[in-house]
Order: C-alpha cells, then sequence, then structure tokens
C-alpha cells in the first residue's frame, strides 16, 4: 500500500518537474554537508590539537588539489557524456574520503587526509552545475529557483549543527559531516539520467583548453570569480574561531553563517525574472567549469594560507585585505559582463551567417 500511494504522488509529476524536484533535492543535500563544513571544519580541527597557522594549511591544500582535480573530473565527464555518473562516484568516494579524515590522528595525517578527501570532494560542485544547466537548459528552465533550495539547506546544516555542537564534543563534528555526505551520494543516485549529447560540428563551441582561454569573457570571468572566492579566505577559515573567541555559541556561530546566505536566496528566486541571459562561461559547460576551479583554487589557496598569517598577526583587522580582494573582482566581474555581451553578439552573427549559406547551398 505504501508503494502505492509513493506512486501516486510522483505518477503526476512531468519528467520535467521530475528533474528539476530531483536536482532541488541533491543541491539541498550537498549544501547541508556544506552547511556544517564550512562554519565549523576549523573548529573540528582546533579540537584535534592543530593550530592557526596549521589550519591555515589543512583548508590550503585542498584548494590546490582543486586545480588538478577538477579539471580532470570535468574533462573526463565531457568527454564520455557521463556528467551523473561522475557526480556519483566522487559523492560516494566523498564519504570515504571524510570517513578516513574522521580517523587520521596528528596535524599531518588529518592534513593528507583532507587533502585525499577533497580529490573526490571539489569536483562534485562544478559538475552538479554543469548538470544542472545542461538539463535545466534543455527544458527551458530556470537555474535560480532550483539552486536556490541548496542555499536554503545550507541555512538548515549550518544553524542545525550549531545547535548540536552545543551537545555534542567538537571532536565529533566530523561524524556528522560523513552523515550528510553519506545523504548526498544517496540523492546523486537518484539524478535523472540527461539525454545524450548530439554531437555538432558547429565552429561555435569551443572544445579546448587553447579555445577558452583566448576567450577574454572567459579569462575576466575566471578573474572575478577567483578574487571574489578570495575575499572569503579569513571568513571561511576563522570567523568561527573568532566569534567563539569572542564568546559566541556554537548556535550563534551557525545562525550568522545562516543568515549570510539569506540575500543569495532572495537572488536565486528572482533570477528567473531577471533580464540577464547565462554569461558565456556557463554555456561552455563542464570542462569550462573545470578551467574555472583552476583558477579558484590557485587564488584561493594563496588566500587560505595567507589569511592564516594575517589572522594571527591582525586579528579582525585581516578582513581588510578581503575587502581589497572583492573590489577588484567586482572591477573584472563588470568587464567580463561586458566582454560577453561583445562575444554573443558576434557569436549570435556566426551562426546567423552559417545559417544563411546553409539555406542557400544546394
Amino acid at each position: 500500500m505504501g508503494l502505492h500511494l509513493l506512486s501516486s504522488i510522483v505518477r503526476p509529476l512531468s519528467s520535467e518537474s521530475a528533474f528539476a524536484w530531483r536536482l532541488a533535492i541533491f543541491y539541498a543535500a550537498l549544501f547541508v554537508a556544506l552547511g556544517v563544513q564550512l562554519p565549523f571544519l576549523p573548529l573540528w580541527l582546533a579540537a584535534k590539537g592543530l593550530d592557526g597557522g596549521a589550519i591555515g594549511v589543512a583548508l590550503a591544500l585542498p584548494m590546490v588539489v582543486r586545480v588538478f582535480a577538477i579539471p580532470l573530473a570535468t574533462r573526463g565527464a565531457d568527454r564520455h557524456d557521463a556528467l551523473r555518473a561522475t557526480i556519483l562516484i566522487a559523492a560516494a568516494m566523498s564519504v570515504l574520503g571524510y570517513a578516513v579524515v574522521g580517523l587520521a590522528q596528528g596535524a599531518v595525517a588529518i592534513t593528507m587526509a583532507l587533502v585525499l578527501a577533497s580529490v573526490f570532494q571539489t569536483p562534485v560542485m562544478p559538475l552538479a552545475d554543469a548538470y544542472a544547466l545542461r538539463g535545466l537548459g534543455g527544458l527551458k528552465r530556470a537555474y535560480g529557483p532550483v539552486r536556490l533550495w541548496g542555499s536554503a539547506a545550507f541555512i538548515v546544516g549550518s544553524f542545525g549543527a550549531g545547535l548540536l555542537l552545543e551537545r555534542i564534543a567538537a571532536r565529533d563534528l566530523i561524524w556528522l559531516l560523513v552523515a550528510a555526505l553519506t545523504i548526498t551520494a544517496a540523492a546523486a543516485y537518484a539524478l535523472s539520467p540527461l539525454p545524450t549529447r548530439e554531437e555538432s560540428p558547429s565552429a561555435t563551441q569551443p572544445s579546448s583548453a587553447h579555445d577558452l582561454l583566448r576567450d577574454p569573457a572567459l579569462v575576466a570571468a575566471a578573474a572575478a570569480a577567483s578574487l571574489i572566492q578570495a575575499s572569503h579566505a579569513v571568513y571561511y577559515g576563522f570567523s568561527a574561531l573568532d566569534w567563539q573567541a569572542a564568546g559566541l555559541d556554537a548556535g550563534a556561530i551557525g545562525a550568522l553563517w545562516a543568515l549570510a546566505v539569506v540575500a543569495e536566496i532572495a537572488l536565486f528566486a528572482i533570477s528567473g525574472r531577471l533580464p540577464l541571459a547565462p554569461t558565456t562561461l556557463l554555456m561552455l559547460g563542464a570542462a569550462a567549469q573545470g578551467y574555472l576551479a583552476v583558477a579558484l583554487g590557485l587564488v584561493m589557496a594563496a588566500a587560505m594560507g595567507l589569511s592564516g598569517v594575517l589572522y594571527a598577526r591582525f586579528g579582525g583587522l585581516a578582513y581588510g585585505a578581503m575587502a581589497l580582494a572583492a573590489a577588484a573582482g567586482g572591477i573584472f566581474a563588470l568587464a567580463a559582463h561586458r566582454l560577453g555581451d561583445g562575444t554573443q553578439r558576434r557569436r549570435s552573427k556566426l551562426e546567423n551567417d552559417i545559417s544563411r549559406r546553409s539555406d542557400t547551398s544546394p
């Protein structure tokens, strides 16, 4: 009877709605895990005996790993048209990786285990975004209203983990993260398959690193994203420790992290109504996501390592350096927007020229 009830609920959903809802559930599960990891992993590292410098290194090395791991995963997924399968493998291996982190003892062993786990975890987000943009684009549905469920779930994860940390030891936090990653892997298994991609000889689709890196809009977007992401280094690495030192409990820390995501949710909620087309970068598929990750990883690794030094010496004043990075990222974002508009106009003209030649050919 339970199966009959479930089928009666699921059957009315169209294939388009089923795709969107399964994707929304996956994003929610993924961001619950991130809501546990981002605010509270530094507290776990501190509870395991790592000092500020060691925490900076432990958080920076995974950023270096993503420089290699993400392009390999995204290029492989593109080459074999296997986005969903690659997401599932990466999500499942992330569970094992963080279980190893939980069992590791000592700063060196913990850092190396984090590096191993990051090999599998860091590709999940760019792969998921490539999967979402391709699948939702084919269905003519907006990305933002689906992706916002991830941001909402981040609030649940960060606030819930903060409340739990008032009842469990900080050293046990890692197992909460492993449980959240297990749910993420299950949600990845439930994702709908994408239709087989038809190969096109169109010259308008970049297919190599050389082609992608010659696109000025892509280069500007990568610089903007890298600098803006890097501006979060002190926040990601040391905000929880700073707030804890100021007397805030874990619940308040989780609430502060949750509050920071509210604006993001509002933006995603209205993104489908905004007169903004997807940028050139997002239209290039998983490979472009991989090359963006190289820039993000290099800049973020440097910023995360530097943040440990800055925070140890200047405390909260280290946020000033992050503000400068954000301002520089905003300038590059404006340049990427203007360059992207020009690139799109040139591509549209080229496609129209090709179409006219095809119409007039015998």
